[in-house]
């Protein structure tokens, strides 16, 4: 990677990107990944690069329902696993949950490029492979998915998703996380929690929360996630974006 100084006014930018890069080269990534990356940064850069109050809500009420599940699975693409490997490592450990690779662009051998690159980052065991089940309601790749993984899930973290995926998820009864950086999506307003934040944030900040609920008994948890809106948490997002001072 090139060496970017630590005072560059645009050094997160240019680290994201190049992780992006390197995910492509890799094979992780698909290069439609590098178009959803700077798509999703123009959002963050709209929302003024930093977490909303109401995007630190939704993290918070995504622990809660994480701890509660009974089988909660964090969903990993090229992109999630190029950005944020390690990051989802360790929210799967911090509630206890699967991880399983689903893609669109879905081959043997990305599957299983991303599959040792989450082992290299410390997951001792990965899903998707099997892919002895399908999402209904679906015709492309990503319906492909594990009878013991997401197929089974009650609570399913779903980060950069794609809008039919994650409405056909939600027709199976799943409650779903998703972490989008652009709050008019239909990813963004299908799901019981939208995180309208960069995933490079977002991960890190729903990891904390579980840890700081932990003790929590089980009403407290069930609180936090009745009290949660997803739609003022859009409203806000949406209005940071078009009220938000560029200056």
């Amino acid at each position: 990677m090139t060496e970017i100084p630590e005072d560059h006014p645009r050094q997160e930018s240019l680290l994201t990107r190049h992780r992006i890069e390197e995910g492509v080269e890799k094979g992780i990534t698909s290069r439609q990944g590098l178009i959803a990356e700077g798509r999703g940064e123009a959002f963050d850069y709209l929302l003024g690069e930093r977490t909303l109050p109401s995007a630190d809500d939704a993290a918070r009420a995504a622990a809660a329902h994480l701890l509660l599940a009974d089988r909660p699975v964090l969903s990993v693409n090229g992109n999630v696993a190029a950005l944020v490997p390690g990051e989802i490592v360790e929210l799967a450990e911090a509630v206890e949950a699967d991880i399983e690779v689903n893609l669109f662009n879905r081959t043997d051998e990305r599957m299983r490029a991303i599959a040792d690159h989450l082992r290299e980052h410390g997951a001792e065991s990965v899903k998707g492979l099997a892919a002895d089940a399908r999402i209904p309601g679906l015709d492309h790749e990503r319906a492909k998915v594990d009878a013991d993984g997401i197929h089974a899930a009650d609570v399913v973290v779903v980060p950069l998703e794609d809008g039919d995926r994650a409405e056909a998820l939600a027709e199976m009864g799943k409650t779903e996380i998703v972490i989008d950086l652009n709050p008019l999506s239909r990813s963004a307003r299908s799901v019981a929690v939208p995180i309208v934040d960069n995933i490079l944030r977002a991960v890190p900040n729903v990891t904390e929360h579980a840890r700081d609920l932990r003790d929590a008994d089980e009403a407290a948890l069930e609180r936090i996630v009745a009290e949660f809106d997803p739609k003022d948490a859009l409203r806000e997002a949406e209005r940071a974006i078009r009220q938000g001072d560029l200056e």
